[in-house]
């Protein structure tokens, strides 16, 4: 990354971390945002759901840097939501935070971006082609993370380029709120090792992908998604079906209308 200058938002988090550690150990400078400042290595407050919180950092950091030539929108948060109930905090902190933060905060380091002809990477999720029932806001907000960027790509070309990475689930606490709803993601969708979400973002840091899947796995799955959807969502449904047969969902409150809705579905013995 020789010298590099790079913010990255959701600093303190585990993809943040291990992301920073890598940019750091190749030679990269790395101002973090968070909510929490921090010295080692350098993160600065900043609450990206708050406007003046994300200049007054955004603007520091490009100080301090001299610049920006990286810019990675990692932060993100989860949490159950189900699409046939009304939007509550829960489903407005997830579109704050994973969508809005960003644009935030692609549009305070714009144009210092613009000047060095830098790059932005967006770390969306598997879940903008292969949604899953019950997390319905952090589909939506990273679906709607992908269509930011596309919009920004177009605007800020031919200066700056803008991927999108797509990892699937890495065990970390931003599952915790789910599991705490009696919604186990086991079986469900499978765990990819941190390592390779993290060597999906620098490979998507040098500007030359559009779209970056970050396991074989997840490319088969983007391809699907994105080309055979019906059968995408048919693939999702036998498995969501099979979880409520086996009664995973039994003490998930969140959970006890689709179960209900997929047993009045059922045929007649």
């Amino acid at each position: 990354m020789g010298e590099t200058r790079a913010i990255i938002t959701g600093a303190s988090g585990t993809f943040g971390r291990a992301i920073t550690a890598v940019l750091v150990a190749r030679g990269a400078r790395v101002v973090g945002l968070d909510l929490v400042a921090s010295d080692d290595p350098l993160v600065l407050a900043c609450d990206v759901t708050d406007d003046e919180s994300v200049r007054t950092a955004c603007a520091a950091a490009i100080e301090r840097l001299g610049g920006v030539d990286l810019l990675i929108n990692n932060a993100g948060v989860g949490g159950p939501a189900a699409a046939a109930d009304p939007p509550d905090e829960v489903v407005r902190r997830q579109m704050e935070v994973n969508l809005f933060g960003a644009w935030r905060v692609s549009a305070a380091c714009a144009n210092a971006l613009a000047a060095s002809r830098g790059h932005v990477v967006m770390v969306a999720s598997r879940m903008v082609v292969m949604p899953l029932p019950l997390a319905a806001a952090y589909g939506v907000s990273k679906r709607a993370l992908v269509a930011y960027a596309d919009a920004l790509r177009l605007e800020l070309a031919p200066l700056v380029s803008v991927t999108c990475v797509y990892p699937s689930m890495v065990r970390s606490p931003i599952h915790d709120s789910t599991a705490d709803a009696g919604l186990s993601l086991e079986g469900v969708s499978q765990f990819e090792p941190l390592e390779g979400i993290v060597a999906a973002v620098l490979r998507a840091a040098t500007g030359r992908d559009r779209d970056l899947a970050t396991t074989r796995r997840g490319r088969v799955e983007f391809f699907l998604g994105r080309h055979f959807p019906r059968l995408s969502d048919r693939i999702v449904s036998r498995t969501v079906a099979r979880r409520i047969e086996s009664g995973a969902f039994e003490r998930a409150p969140i959970a006890r209308d689709m179960v209900e809705r997929h047993r009045l579905g059922r045929p007649s013995p």
